[in-house]
């Protein structure tokens, strides 16, 4: 259990992209979203990422030099902000930026031959930039491979350091198969000694793995919901890290990601069809017969599945691909929605060919389109092999669409199964990862479907589910106070052995 906080803190939290800044995936919206969450609580948070190219209309406020890889590299520090809500209260997160034109002044975030280098540069640059700020953190907070250096540092080159030193070291694994593993060279790079390089350090399989320096120099670990923390202890979910994972379960927690109420909410949303709410459920209904229309299928009162993914395999889809052959005994629509690995997109277009009248496929990223989706459908599906946290089903159960999930990491903490005989739950859950199991799933929705006071009882309950980002804070001020407790430990202990 986390520990009760009794105190604010001065976070420098970092993270290689950040909302509404530079974003590849949902690390982007927790980065963006858990700072405005956290300062609501009165904490003084300070955000740092990379000035990637495209980010504009910043403030310059100086440069400083930063080692790396045995030279001397300059770090430009530019600022923004962004602004929390909350009633009628207002905070603002100082998001500082690191550019440099030689790591960042690219096309994308990340796949290049030198992102050791790279990541290595912006970690300890951000570490230089609070003490060029003169920002002295109670917590450094790492996010993903990118920022694993960090905490590194922290404890070795920075440990003595009159500004950073004294910090704790937060790092969070948003998806472990993501890892940062280099050659040897790194060690160099990163301007670390081989000391280091040993399987409780950064040593993995003979490589330096970045992933690895956060998890294991950290003072505490956490990931994005409670049972992915524990299915990444195990072999089968643990990307090799499993046995590091289990060594450190002491300090390992699951903290369930929130959802942007404000920004994501149905009553107010202006990229929705028609705006509703759980008393207005025939204003859903509107948003229905409008996506239909919008994705070329007959308007209908006929139940219509959503998905918004990367088309990966991670997300499910040699499921959904394995019950094609089902879908015309259904009474059923399906609209997709993404981009991904061309082998799934050229699948999902073939099958719009095979049922026109029942499939639609959009290939590409459209926000809009995806919020429409959220707020059409009555099904929503993430059949994920596995899922860290998941933003989707939570988006739909804010817009009353219900989830039809398999029940791995955060789809398993945040939808509750359907339950017959009580009436209660929030979305349809299966465990097995199968077409049948999919298949069978999906017939118990569409049963309910049909008894539509249950269904829409369902939907409310759905709607009335509270994932925001305030609960979820408020639990990472726990991690807060667990991570300076275990940091006051260990500096007591090196202490009485020096």
């Amino acid at each position: 259990m986390l520990p009760e906080f009794d105190e604010t803190y001065r976070v420098l939290l970092l993270s290689s992209e950040v909302a509404p800044f530079a974003k590849t995936g949902g690390l982007a919206d927790v980065a963006g979203s858990l700072p405005k969450a956290l300062a609501m609580l009165g904490n003084d948070v300070r955000v740092v990422l990379p000035r990637y190219r495209g980010i504009q209309g910043l403030r310059t406020l100086g440069d400083f030099p930063v080692w790396v890889n045995g030279r001397r590299e300059t770090a430009i520090l530019r600022q923004s902000f962004i602004r929390a809500h909350l009633s009628n209260v207002e905070r603002t997160v100082p998001v500082y930026f690191i550019d440099n034109y030689h790591y960042f002044d690219r096309d994308g975030l990340y796949g290049y031959a030198d992102d050791a280098e790279r990541f290595a540069f912006f970690s300890r640059a951000a570490l230089e930039a609070a003490r060029f700020l003169g920002f002295t953190p109670s917590i450094v907070h790492g996010n993903d491979w990118q920022t694993g250096p960090a905490l590194l540092l922290l404890k070795t080159a920075y440990a003595k350091d009159p500004v950073v030193g004294r910090s704790a070291g937060v790092f969070t694994i948003h998806n472990l198969q993501y890892q940062g593993n280099f050659d040897r060279s790194a060690l160099g790079i990163l301007g670390v000694d081989e000391t280091h390089f040993h399987p409780d350090g950064v040593e993995f399989y003979g490589q330096v793995s970045y992933m690895k320096a956060g998890i294991n120099y950290a003072d505490v670990v956490n990931t994005v919901s409670n049972t992915y923390a524990q299915e990444i202890q195990t072999p089968a979910c643990g990307h090799g890290m499993d046995g590091v994972l289990r060594r450190r379960s002491r300090d390992l927690f699951g903290i369930v990601n929130g959802l942007n109420y404000h920004e994501f909410n149905p009553a107010t949303d202006p990229r929705i069809y028609r705006q509703y709410d759980a008393d207005h459920l025939d204003a859903k209904a509107v948003n229905k017969h409008e996506l239909q229309k919008e994705m070329g299928l007959p308007v209908a009162d006929v139940p219509l599945a959503g998905m918004v993914a990367r088309l990966v395999s991670q997300k499910g889809l040699d499921l959904l691909l394995g019950v094609a052959d089902q879908l015309p005994s259904l009474r059923l629509q399906l609209v997709v929605l993404g981009t991904g690995d061309p082998h799934y997109e050229e699948a999902l277009r073939r099958l719009q060919q095979q049922l026109p009248g029942q499939v639609a496929v959009a290939i590409g990223f459209n926000t809009v389109l995806a919020q429409r989706i959220y707020a059409g459908s009555d099904l929503f599906l993430m059949p994920s092999q596995f899922e860290p946290c998941g933003l989707g089903q939570l988006l739909a159960l804010r817009y009353g669409t219900i989830p039809v999930v398999r029940a791995t990491g955060g789809l398993k903490d945040t939808v509750a199964d359907y339950d017959a005989a009580l009436g209660t739950g929030t979305g349809f859950v299966f465990q097995e990862y199968t077409p049948n199991a999919l298949l069978s799933t999906l017939r118990r929705a569409l049963e309910l479907y049909e008894r539509r006071d249950a269904w829409n009882r369902m939907v409310r309950q759905a709607m009335a589910a509270d994932f925001s980002w305030n609960r979820s804070a408020v639990e990472y001020m726990g991690l807060y106070a667990a991570a300076r407790a275990k940091a006051g430990q260990t500096g007591a202990a090196r202490a009485a052995t020096a």
